[in-house]
């Protein structure tokens, strides 16, 4: 079986066992005996599969998975695709009220958890309406269920083998959006999707089995043992990249002798910053990827400079709906679009990753039921960025609404078109330029001012850190708002003459020249997980208290 006709995600798993049984798949450098061959991950992912069925947790049956990173992360979650379980997957970065609010949707039967989330489970009454079957991993108090050692147990009376044959659309997990601009919602993964995902991986960067990965975050390791990659576990606060120790990073990648190293931007940047200084080099390194939010043009200049010569930073583009959907590397930004970007042209994301194709449609807030071709702005035109393939997909999980303001139906292919909800414009030479999320653009009577494109020309002056543009009603009219955020050095008085050059930085660029008020802002409120994404909603409700 080829690793591409897998339907099963975890069929994945079996044939590495096969193929390089003592390749190591697993390595927690940290904890004492702590890694797993192929063949033991295999074989431990079979006997946990068999005593998941055991219990109740089998086909269908919706699993919260909160486990910190680790071998029995990785164990139990190919044992419950083996067994045909659905994961719910919540990232508990997004916050305490937002967790319960996505586990109260998702409805789960069975939780699977360290004694910490269960104290939280229990506490706060997260999922208590449906859920029936609980496990424990580590010590179990009050809670009752079972402990992982007795699902272990149970496994090895033998039975079922694994993985069971699943259909492509049969539903794999249950995937919750980090909310960090709207609302978190479970987007709805199948086993097909998985697959899709691992090919595009491999094709885009040139993966090969063998390779050392080091992932930064969870749901991202899980590629690794499906691209037949061994992955070292780091050791850090998964839910902080941006306060990671940097000497522990560095250490892993030269003692492992990484190939592939994903990161969040705010963890490139620290790590960059930290190497930097030191002048350390990173000679094993073959590729770095960073998601989640753009990196900054000076974050991978740095970065590169521990890097070999040629070696890149990938900046892929995609959403947790959709992923990969573009991808550009460090070279073609510091030497190309960055000098664009600066200007006030977008981030560029690059082209289309193959397979999939990016269209560019009119900006609406309403649904789109039907897709029509009528929908489709000329090249150049920003409009919302809209994408389909096999990496698409297709719902959200008990959220209809959403759903139908995310998909298009597309009757000629049968097909969904799912709508990033960012805005953008295709170049003439394909590439993709993001400038904005659609909810934050601010509208206006003389006309619509999108976020990226403008803060860009304001970030230009050498004190101010970041800025964000945000819309304000005044008398029942929006009013484009510029807040900024200095740099440490900048003078803390003095303000009308900051607030004078930053003006005219805007007044030379015909997009930005209206914007005329400028607020100063102490520290900006961010998400946790990049520190890249600004909280634009709540710096509006700010902006507009200090204005009225």
């Amino acid at each position: 079986m080829n690793l591409s006709s897998a339907t099963n995600i975890a069929s994945h798993l079996p044939l590495l066992a096969e193929r390089q049984p003592d390749t190591l798949a697993i390595v927690v450098p940290h904890e004492p005996a702590a890694q797993r061959t192929y063949r033991q991950l295999n074989e431990e992912s079979d006997r946990l599969a068999r005593g998941l069925t055991a219990i109740g947790i089998g086909r269908g049956v919706r699993t919260v998975l909160m486990v910190q990173p680790g071998l029995e992360f990785f164990a139990l979650t190919f044992a419950l695709f083996k067994a045909g379980a659905v994961p719910v997957m919540i990232d508990p970065g997004m916050g305490i009220k937002n967790l319960g609010q996505c586990l109260e949707e998702a409805a789960p039967k069975a939780f699977i958890g360290i004694p910490k989330a269960h104290a939280a489970r229990v506490l706060l009454g997260w999922a208590k309406r449906t859920l029936k079957i609980i496990v424990t991993v580590g010590p179990r108090l009050f809670w009752g269920g079972y402990s992982l050692d007795q699902v272990q147990r149970l496994g090895h009376a033998g039975g079922s083998s694994f993985p069971l044959e699943t259909k492509v659309d049969e539903t794999a997990a249950i995937l919750f959006t980090s909310g960090s601009t709207g609302v978190p919602k479970g987007a709805v993964y199948t086993h097909s999707t998985f697959a899709a995902q691992v090919e595009l991986l491999k094709q885009t960067y040139g993966i090969q089995p063998g390779e050392i990965d080091l992932p930064t975050f969870p749901l991202f390791a899980l590629f690794a043992p499906a691209l037949g990659m061994t992955a070292v576990i780091p050791d850090m606060d998964f839910t902080r990249p941006g306060q990671v120790d940097p000497e522990k990073i560095l250490t892993a990648i030269e003692e492992f002798r990484v190939t592939n190293l994903f990161g969040s931007p705010a963890l490139i940047d620290r790590v960059g910053r930290y190497g930097a200084e030191r002048k350390t080099k990173l000679p094993s390194l073959r590729r770095v990827i960073s998601a989640g939010a753009p990196v900054a043009a000076e974050t991978l200049k740095r970065f590169s400079q521990l890097l070999n010569p040629g070696i890149q930073i990938f900046t892929p583009y995609g959403a947790t709906e959709a992923l990969p959907v573009c991808s550009i590397g460090s070279e073609e930004i510091l030497n190309e679009t960055q000098s664009v970007a600066v200007a006030g042209g977008g981030i560029c994301v690059g082209r289309p990753v193959n397979g999939i194709t990016v269209l560019i449609i009119r900006i609406s807030d309403d649904p789109i039921p039907t897709w029509s071709d009528d929908l489709v702005m000329p090249t150049g035109q920003i409009g919302e960025i809209v994408v389909s393939g096999r990496v698409v997909t297709k719902e959200y999980f008990h959220r209809p609404d959403s759903t139908a303001h995310a998909k298009i139906y597309d009757p000629k292919t049968g097909g969904i078109l799912h709508r990033m909800g960012d805005l953008g414009y295709l170049d003439d030479r394909g590439r993709v330029w993001f400038c904005g999320r659609k909810s934050q653009r601010v509208v206006t009577s003389s006309g619509t001012f999108f976020t990226i494109p403008c803060e860009a020309v304001f970030n230009q002056h050498p004190q101010v850190r970041r800025s964000a543009l945000v819309g304000v009603d005044r008398n029942g009219t929006t009013k484009p708002v510029l807040c900024v955020e200095l740099g440490k050095s900048a003078p803390t008085s003095d303000r009308q003459r900051l607030t004078n050059e930053i003006l005219a930085l805007g007044a030379a660029r015909s997009h930005t020249k209206e914007i005329q008020t400028v607020l100063f802002h102490s520290s900006f409120p961010m998400d946790i997980r990049h520190n890249a994404k600004i909280f634009r909603e709540k710096l509006a409700q700010w902006a507009a208290r200090k204005l009225s």
